[in-house]
């Protein structure tokens, strides 16, 4: 397919696709799946080769949000049926951290929800990420507290995290029908702050929440250019008691492809497949190996994921390996922009961005006219059974899955 082969030669040159080939990817059928995950593949392989990196999340303060995000079990007025507590004290979280290093995990991240932490809170998660750095050699540590206000990133820093997470979730356009107690540009400022601040930048998406292709495009294009280290690719879990617990868009094959434009925009950056793959991928969250190159290992943040040995064992049966903490993730061109330094925007070893087309016309790539997925595509019927509201872990006397 003359769309792939372009395709892998920009990745393999760090080079941008343009829209109308992202748009290409997801338009892709189910017969040529295998060939796109292939293709996908090349490109994860040659800047990370056969390794995957283990992350464990630690849910600090589950619930009791006052943000209104549509997707989220702790949202103001959810009537999820999850778990509910206030902070963890720096003792239980690192006891909580060391379940997920015990079982592979070389990055350890730490989550609260909230709009934004206040300095109290700042001072109290640099006490965690201490003794986490204390106890466990070699362990990075990410946290993603919500808003940062101004130099709340260097107090994280100087704790001792390697880098902050706040995901934008969705396309610009969009971002209003999700969410209206914050906006896009609120999220797009923490991104910058962490990544001026020094600290590894950690922005991702969800997918399926009713969006279109180009929604999906505009956000990975966007996260292209803010030049994230990691991007988390979130499959949305429908929590029975949310605004979105009707929407089971996706379909398996869907969110390989979703995967693989993924990286075909971001081919050197850290692609971790993250919450709802067991929901969504199921039986073919091995082919996802192929195209991300980190995944959380167990439980998520207010839902069960598959047991931690599961994981190894699927990783182990796909002929991967697990990414050691004496191994450098990043390429060596990006890890040496981290250690140097460099401000959001400033490139972070990605080449140029090319020309990102408009949102129809022709691929240039291949010559062949470009459409989006049409609007009867199959989707998954509901599975509300595969979603299983976290009972373990943090916050529970009950031991966690890793």
């Amino acid at each position: 397919m003359d769309l792939l082969n372009t395709l892998v030669d920009k990745g393999l040159r760090r080079e941008l696709p343009t829209r109308e080939e992202a748009l290409a990817v997801l338009a892709t059928s189910d017969d040529d799946l295998l060939e796109v995950v292939a293709a996908a593949g090349r490109v994860r392989r040659q800047w990370f080769g056969r390794r995957v990196k283990l992350n464990y999340l630690v849910n600090l303060k589950s619930g009791l949000c006052p943000e209104d995000c549509s997707y989220c079990s702790q949202r103001l007025g959810s009537k999820a049926e999850i778990l509910k507590y206030t902070w963890l004290k720096p003792d239980e979280a690192s006891k909580a951290a060391a379940a997920g290093v015990a079982g592979g995990a070389k990055r350890v991240c730490l989550v609260a929800s909230g709009r934004g932490p206040t300095d109290r809170d700042v001072a109290r998660v640099s006490q965690t990420i201490e003794a986490i750095k204390e106890q466990n050699e070699g362990v990075e540590v990410c946290a993603c507290l919500g808003l940062l206000s101004d130099g709340q990133a260097e107090r994280l820093r100087d704790a001792g995290a390697d880098a902050y997470n706040h995901n934008l979730n969705t396309s610009e356009g969009t971002y209003g029908d999700i969410t209206t107690t914050h906006t896009y540009a609120d999220r797009v400022d923490t991104v910058q702050k962490a990544h001026a601040a020094g600290l590894s930048a950690c922005s991702g998406l969800i997918a399926g929440m009713g969006e279109r292709d180009e929604d999906l495009v505009d956000v990975v294009f966007s996260l292209r250019e803010l030049d994230p280290d990691s991007v988390p690719v979130n499959f949305l879990i429908p929590f029975e008691g949310t605004p979105l617990a009707k929407e089971w868009n996706l379909t398996p094959q869907r969110a390989l492809r979703i995967l693989a434009m993924v990286r075909f925009v971001c081919p050197d950056v850290e692609v971790r497949l993250a919450g709802g793959r067991e929901v969504h991928l199921r039986t073919l969250q091995p082919l996802a190996l192929h195209l991300a190159n980190s995944i959380f290992l167990g439980d998520y943040l207010t839902s069960e994921g598959q047991a931690g040995k599961a994981d190894l064992d699927m990783i182990a049966d796909a002929g991967f390996e697990v990414e050691g903490t004496d191994t450098t993730t990043l390429p060596e061109h990006r890890a040496d922009a981290v250690a140097g330094g460099c401000g959001s925007g400033g490139g972070g070893g990605c080449a140029p961005c090319g020309d990102t087309g408009t949102e129809t016309g022709t691929d240039t790539g291949t010559g062949t006219a470009v459409k989006t997925a049409p609007e009867t595509e199959s989707v998954s019927a509901a599975r509300p059974d595969l979603v299983a509201v976290r009972r373990r872990g943090a916050g529970t006397d009950i031991a966690p899955n890793a």
